[in-house]
């Protein structure tokens, strides 16, 4: 007898949890209800993929088989799993998987593993090391920690939206491994901006700066991704600054833990929060050139 086809659910449809849903429904999976304390976003995504705009996250996990959380912090994470409260995730968790893909702090992961168990269903940390254009696509990063019968399950789905799918061990891991990656790329992404401002402040050719960075030992990532938005001063938002602060923060937090200090990485902070502090937290992670380039910031 043929199953009935799963049913997907998302908390949290910004930039990242729309693109994810619109992929999985161009990969023929069936939407059933999406979630967003931005109630109007949340109203024309559901129109988009004829689904239910539901209005807590108890009715998501209600009418979804799998639920995929994409929120923004540890709070946010708390609250759609607030343990006591009516209309949260634990309402309707009895054989449901849920796939969580939010930077947060390592040990909630295993907080929530823990609870969904406790509760009849199963957890998995899907962590993303890719952006906006990449979950429209489906060739994001995925960093997955758990246990592997659960990783096994959510497999399908997961390599659907990525073009690299990786485990990496057991509940926590992957957000460590995530805080990490973006603790490098967020120390990178100053240091660029700093090399650019000091090129522009000498009288170098930007354009002409970055392709000789490109080709030798100054070649990252980063600069293919950021280095054109600080010359032309375009931030637009793939990854805000004040994710970036966030998530060097939770880098630093273990490397306290561990009692080891890293110098460069809260540096970085320190030119973020910066950044936030002068009401800049949504632009790009881009902007912290507007710190180094003369004349740029007020």
């Amino acid at each position: 007898m043929e199953q009935p086809p799963v049913r997907i659910g998302f908390v949290g449809v910004g930039r990242m949890g729309a693109n994810m849903a619109r992929r999985l429904t161009d990969c023929g999976y069936r939407i059933t209800a999406i979630q967003d304390c931005h109630r109007s976003s949340a109203e024309a995504l559901a129109i988009e993929l004829g689904c239910e705009e539901a209005g807590s996250p108890a009715r998501v996990a209600e009418i979804a088989d799998v639920v995929i959380t994409v929120v923004s912090d540890d709070a946010a994470m708390r609250e759609i799993y607030a343990d006591s409260h009516p209309l949260s995730l634990f309402s309707h968790a009895k054989n449901r998987l849920f796939i969580n893909c939010a930077t947060i702090t390592p040990a909630i992961h295993v907080e929530i593993e823990q609870a969904v168990e406790r509760h009849g269903g199963v957890s998995l940390e899907a962590c993303m090391a890719s952006s906006i254009t990449q979950a429209r696509q489906g060739t994001l990063y995925l960093m997955c920690g758990g246990k592997p019968a659960v990783f096994e399950r959510a497999r399908p789905i997961l390599s659907a939206m990525s073009v690299n799918l990786r485990y990496v061990g057991k509940a926590g891991d992957a957000a460590k491994i995530k805080a990490l990656v973006n603790m490098v790329m967020n120390s990178n992404t100053a240091a660029l901006a700093e090399g650019l401002g000091l090129g522009e402040a000498l009288g170098i050719d930007l354009t002409m700066l970055r392709e000789v960075f490109s080709q030798t030992g100054a070649a990252s990532r980063v600069l293919e991704t950021d280095g054109e938005d600080m010359q032309q001063r375009n931030h637009d938002c793939y990854f805000s600054v004040g994710h970036a602060a966030k998530d060097s923060a939770i880098a630093l937090d273990l490397a306290c833990q561990s009692s080891l200090a890293l110098p460069i990485a809260e540096a970085t902070l320190t030119q973020y929060r910066r950044l936030i502090k002068a009401g800049k937290g949504e632009l790009d992670k881009s902007a912290v050139a507007e710190l180094t380039f003369r004349g740029r910031f007020t």
